[in-house]
């Protein structure tokens, strides 16, 4: 899987955001680098967001409640690389007059490795989108094609991508975290450590 981007001459604003883009991006998948199956679907909490087989044998990823929802639900490593890739990078690609590929945009892969290269597909299709702009049009506003975001230019869209792949991103290295050091284990034993011994039935 080759995820290098290249890099050429541009204008500095699209210089410098390109290049941030590729120090999130690089630093993202480093840290998804072995990735397995199991990391991809683990539920270190009950009722996880993730994703799930349907009768037709495609996965698709959970979607998000409706409203404001406190506590966030929490989510598996896979669903938040398909919230990178799908939800928001593809999702923006509208801005830029992609069509979508499919009417359901809940599909993702069920395995890390596909779903790891998934997102690089996303990740360098809305980095060329940003890279063909230019500096003058990353500066103007989207105009029509963006609906009620028209009057917000395309750097301010870029910049958002960014914040949302960079938190993420970090979400995603923490949660790798938690698995390799068991920490699922480590709960289930301190909780064995901590519980009260029983008590002995009444009159012995």
């Amino acid at each position: 899987m080759n995820l290098e981007q290249p890099m050429t001459s541009h204008g500095p604003i699209t210089r410098d955001l390109l290049q941030t883009f590729e120090d999130v991006r690089s630093r993202t998948f480093a840290r998804l680098d072995g990735l397995t199956d199991a990391e991809y679907l683990w539920e270190p909490v009950a009722f996880c967001m993730t994703l799930r087989p349907a009768a037709d044998g495609m996965f698709r990823a959970d979607p998000r409640p409706a409203g404001e929802v406190r506590p966030a639900p929490f989510t598996t490593i896979g669903w938040r690389i398909w919230h990178i890739g799908a939800d928001c990078l593809r999702g923006y690609g509208r801005f830029f007059g992609d069509d979508p590929q499919s009417d359901d945009r809940h599909l993702w892969p069920g395995t890390a490795s596909e779903g790891v290269q998934e997102l690089a597909n996303d990740w360098s299709r809305f980095r060329n989108h940003v890279e063909s702009l230019g500096d003058d049009r990353l500066l103007q506003p989207m105009g029509p094609i963006a609906g009620d975001y028209g009057h917000e230019s395309y750097l301010l869209l870029a910049l958002h991508a960014l914040d949302e792949a960079a938190h993420h991103g970090a979400e995603l290295g923490v949660l790798r975290d938690l698995y390799l050091h068991g920490i699922d284990m480590k709960q289930r034993a301190n909780h064995d450590e901590v519980s009260p011994a029983p008590r002995p039935p009444s009159g012995a």
